[in-house]
């Protein structure tokens, strides 16, 4: 019950009301709009979040267009009134500071794709951070970057144009260790707005982010590592989720993920989702919140994931991208059916943003053939996302990437996602990771071969005939022709009874759409 009253605050909630009187400020004046929020010049006393309406927006009609869960099956979303699979691939997580962004989300949408992740990037070079780089060298955390905003609104309409979904990541540990800090304008040194003993911050943070090290993320009171000095850092941060929100929030198609692959216990995003949460509510809007732990890869032993398991106020949607690194073959579909179970007793849609796999990386992302599978094992797995992720650790929008998209959705013009779920069943003389099958019996299925292979698929108690379209994952074409029938043409129909062998067409991925007449 709890997944379909969230459904109903979303439908009845998704409406854009708009002030453009605080738009200018908050975007064009900030020092006024740092009054109006915060009563002055980031005083320490901390913002008071008013939630209480949160689950309660008063209702001003019915609009069914922004981004949700899809109302008859929300494992999947919906978009404009109807259901979508977002599949994703792009060269970069922080899309919008791209220089050819426009090219780029046009070659996205050319092959089918309608899906990317956008970290807000505070890596890149100091011209394109979201602060003021005064003539000194040094950054001013109270004027903006107007570039990066720029940018940022540039990227939102432009998605908004081509119906691509943008999901966003406010935070990226990574930013904020390593020679990223070094160069950092929350580094006291590299700004006018406040000192190293002020903040308690250290110069250098030189170890992996995953330590959680960085008191930048335990600006939170009540957080066991908190300290009164980063209160004045955490009004900082929240003028720079302020300022996201006065873009973002006037567009439908854009999810909302607190952290990339955060090891910071939840209090930390969830008190960013509060904070979203009563943006939204105060504009008449409705957004869909999460945050991704870094140990999904680890199933039953993760120790932070499960926490999104039962809490569907915090954690709307699921995003469980980091299953994608050091699980392999059939490992990998155990893990990510594990998952998927645990999250969908509340049932939410659960997504890929980034599925590893190039660069064989140590930490386990595997080769490019790799990212393949786990993109098709994502998708016929019941994910409602499945992106490949950036090199070198991901295929991007490689030949291989654009492959699968395109075979993706020849698969969805004949079977639909959200009408499927996994059957493995149903499949016999399989040797491990050979293939995978989700299917609606007696009606329709998909079946996923990794590398050729040959299965029985039990059709026991089905009547009547089933066209058969077999589909090429590295070129997302169909074909008609086959290395065991002497490269003729293959029969199109199959009759029902009994167990039928299916044999892939050629040696490598191939997916098969299994139609009843």
């Amino acid at each position: 019950m709890r997944s379909y009253a969230l459904i109903w605050i979303l439908l009845t909630s998704c409406l854009f009301t708009l002030n453009a009187n605080a738009q200018t400020v908050a975007r064009e004046r900030p020092d006024e709009w740092n009054k109006l929020m915060y009563g002055g010049r980031f005083a320490a006393t901390p913002v008071v979040l008013n939630t209480a309406g949160v689950s309660r927006l008063s209702v001003k009609g019915k609009n069914t267009d922004c981004i949700q869960p899809y109302v008859k099956n929300p494992r999947y979303w919906q978009y404009n009134g109807k259901p979508v699979m977002l599949l994703g691939g792009s060269k970069t997580d922080h899309i919008f500071l791209l220089d050819d962004l426009k090219t780029h989300l046009d070659e996205i949408q050319a092959v089918g794709a309608n899906y990317v992740r956008n970290t807000m990037s505070q890596r890149e070079g100091k011209n394109l951070k979201p602060h003021k780089l005064l003539p000194d060298g040094k950054f001013d955390l109270d004027q903006w970057n107007q570039e990066y905003w720029n940018r940022f609104q540039n990227m939102l309409t432009w998605t908004s144009e081509r119906k691509i979904i943008v999901q966003i990541e406010v935070w990226d540990r990574f930013d904020y260790s390593t020679l990223n800090w070094e160069v950092s304008p929350w580094n006291p040194g590299n700004n006018v707005n406040y000192t190293y003993e002020q903040t308690g911050f250290a110069s250098q943070y030189p170890q992996h982010s995953a330590r959680d090290l960085q008191p930048f993320f335990h600006s939170i009171k009540g957080m066991a590592r908190y300290s009164k000095k980063l209160d004045v850092i955490r009004m900082h941060q929240e003028a720079f989720v302020a300022k996201m929100l006065s873009y973002s929030l006037d567009y439908g198609h854009v999810l909302y993920c607190m952290d990339n692959e955060t090891s910071t216990s939840a209090e930390w995003g969830q008190y960013w989702i509060q904070f979203i949460k009563a943006k939204a509510a105060e504009k008449g809007v409705a957004v869909c919140t999460t945050d991704m732990f870094d140990d999904a890869f680890r199933a039953k032993k993760a120790e932070h994931t499960p926490i999104i398991f039962n809490d569907t106020e915090h954690y709307m949607f699921a995003d469980i991208s980091q299953v994608n690194s050091r699980s392999y073959n059939e490992t990998h579909w155990e893990r990510l059916q594990w998952l998927l179970r645990q999250i969908n007793t509340h049932p939410r849609p659960s997504n890929h943003t980034k599925i590893y796999g190039s660069g064989y990386k140590s930490f386990g992302t595997g080769g490019p053939e790799d990212g393949v599978e786990r993109f098709w094992r994502n998708i016929l797995g019941g994910s409602a996302s499945a992106r490949f992720h950036r090199p070198d650790s991901g295929n991007g929008l490689n030949d291989l990437a654009k492959g699968s998209i395109k075979a993706a959705r020849i698969l969805e013009s004949l079977i639909k996602f959200w009408d499927i779920k996994p059957q493995m069943g149903l499949l016999s003389d399989r040797e491990s990771n050979e293939a995978y099958l989700a299917a609606k019996p007696g009606e329709r299925y998909a079946l996923y071969f990794t590398n050729g292979g040959s299965i029985g698929l039990d059709l026991s108690g089905v009547t009547g005939s089933f066209d058969v379209t077999w589909i090429s994952v590295s070129m997302g074409v169909r074909t008609r022709t086959s290395a065991a029938g002497g490269y003729r043409l293959m029969k199109k129909t199959i009759q029902s009874g009994g167990v039928i062998t299916l044999s892939a067409p050629y040696k490598g991925g191939w997916v098969a759409a299994i139609v009843k007449k």
